[in-house]
């Protein structure tokens, strides 16, 4: 299997790698399409200072999950925290000042959020608004084959940790970073609109926000919205998801395909409440089993689109027992538990350690008994943007890349995107810098492309390798899997790569 994943990692790198209207008088023009042969960022018509329309330093295009962790990242840090903030979003939660009531059914649509994340939001005071809402921290998880041949443990005490991760419904976690953002002092204006244009102008003279200082030349990008009005940024963050308008409008390409595969995602409860995430492998896919406290769990069922619809047209009750044995005797038999005695056999020689998760035997997980919401049907794919910046303009979450959800890793690396663009930021504006230079914008993308493209690398070729049912592969497979049980350094470096670190989980 490793040379599989080997083959389809390098793979997955190379081809990852390989990847205007009028403002004041009628010589602008508008920026081209995606796909034309005119630089997004040349300049087009002269901006007047002494225009009415307002000027911000920084533009962030989507006020989803990650484009509001960027401003509340900036909110938090003293150079950063005297910028001035426009967040461009016709989503009428961002304005709605709606309570998430405690009683309410949790959302089907969740985040499990891992360790590196938490820390990102400690650090920008947006944890205490999660901590006031439903969410499930895990310390276990469990992850085994269809065809009884093997399956893994890990625990958070593997690495010294208190936590594997936490699952917190993404209306929380929009909403507690809505409030951090709110509660901040930093100057910010929220548009409930959509973009309509984007096109970039040499100014002269300028004087922008109180805490900004004049410049004799550059440019700014204007920005045009669907109700009309418009606004001046020095740097445009497009944060707006993997249909985004910004990418397309800087002239930015993609690489990426489809998977024959879709998500059903749905709420289920269980008689006992949960604190371990469980994932088996199928045949077309993997089943995921996430705790939310209280007593219920999040389904994330990966199979192929005919089975999607069949699956979510079941009544409750069929449903409900295809769950059950998806997670437990369908499909296959259970594993049985490892001989702890033996210390892992074979793999003793690698450094196995009985006290550790490799000790635990093989548990089955809750059965369920009640569907709790409707089940929600999503397409998979994988796309990464060629570039991630370019002059006042840069991409982070969905907009630069979306991922295989095997793993829960997408959300993570648009927060992973958000704290490392916040902090180039702050050191670019320690220098003296215009935070809008695209050399300044590409050592953010340095840094997150590198670990994003190994990412999606390494979840590709799992999506792959675990999509074949053939004898020998299989075997291969469960080796893997009493490998990654029994060797501990691996099992460790799994965890810390999981967890938000950026070492690549081999033998460091």
């Amino acid at each position: 299997m490793n040379r599989v994943i080997s083959r389809r990692t390098a793979h997955g790198v190379g081809a990852l790698r390989s990847i205007g209207r009028t403002f004041c008088s009628d010589t602008g023009q508008k920026l081209p399409s995606s796909y034309g042969k005119q630089s997004a960022n040349e300049p087009v018509g002269k901006l007047d200072p002494n225009n009415n329309i307002p000027q911000h330093d920084v533009a962030i295009v989507g006020g989803g999950m990650v484009g509001m962790a960027l401003a509340c990242s900036l909110a938090s840090m003293p150079l950063t925290k005297e910028l001035d903030l426009a967040i461009i979003d016709s989503n009428p939660a961002l304005m709605a000042q709606d309570c998430i009531r405690k009683e309410d059914p949790p959302d089907p649509r969740v985040s499990t959020v891992t360790p590196a994340t938490i820390s990102f939001f400690k650090d920008m005071g947006a944890w205490q608004y999660v901590l006031q809402h439903r969410h499930a921290f895990f310390d276990r998880m469990q992850v085994w084959d269809y065809t009884g041949l093997g399956y893994t443990r890990y625990s958070a005490g593997d690495v010294d940790k208190e936590v594997l991760g936490c699952v917190v419904e993404n209306k929380v976690l929009q909403k507690s970073l809505l409030s951090c953002i709110k509660d901040s002092a930093i100057k910010k204006k929220i548009y409930p609109s959509r973009l309509s244009s984007m096109s970039f102008h040499p100014y002269s003279s300028l004087t922008g926000s109180a805490n900004t200082t004049p410049q004799s030349h550059g440019s700014l990008a204007k920005l045009d919205l669907s109700d009309g009005s418009s606004l001046c940024a020095k740097l445009v963050v497009g944060a707006d998801g993997s249909k985004s308008h910004v990418r397309e409008l800087a002239g930015i390409r993609t690489t990426g395909w489809k998977y024959p595969q879709n998500a059903i995602i749905c709420t289920v409860e269980h008689a006992e409440e949960n604190y371990c995430a469980w994932q088996r492998f199928l045949p077309h896919g993997p089943i995921a089993l996430l705790p939310m406290g209280d007593n219920f769990s999040n389904i994330v069922w990966t199979m192929d689109p005919k089975e999607a619809v069949e699956r979510k047209a079941m009544d409750e009750t069929d449903f409900i027992k295809a769950v059950n044995e998806a997670l437990d005797y369908g499909y296959g038999p259970r594993p049985q538990s490892a001989d702890v005695t033996k210390g892992g056999g074979f793999f003793s020689w690698f450094g196995a350690d009985v006290r550790s998760s490799a000790s635990e035997p093989f548990e089955l997980p809750p059965k369920i008994k009640k569907l709790v919401t409707e089940r929600m049907v999503f397409p998979l794919s994988l796309m990464h943007a060629n570039s991630y910046a370019s002059k006042r303009v840069v991409l982070i979450g969905d907009a630069a890349h979306t991922v295989h959800p095997l793993a829960g890793q997408g959300v993570n690396m648009g927060f992973g995107d958000s704290s490392s663009l916040s902090k180039v930021i702050a050191e670019g504006m320690a220098v003296g810098s215009d935070i809008g230079e695209v050399s300044l914008l590409k050592r953010y993308e340095s840094e997150r492309k590198l670990a994003n493209v190994m990412m999606m690398a390494v979840l590709d070729g799992f999506q792959k390798a675990y999509s074949v049912d053939f004898g020998p592969l299989n075997v291969l497979r469960a080796a893997a899997f009493h490998g990654a049980n029994f060797i501990s350094p691996l099992k460790r470096n799994i965890i810390q790569y999981a967890s938000g670190d950026q070492k690549l989980p081999l033998f460091t």
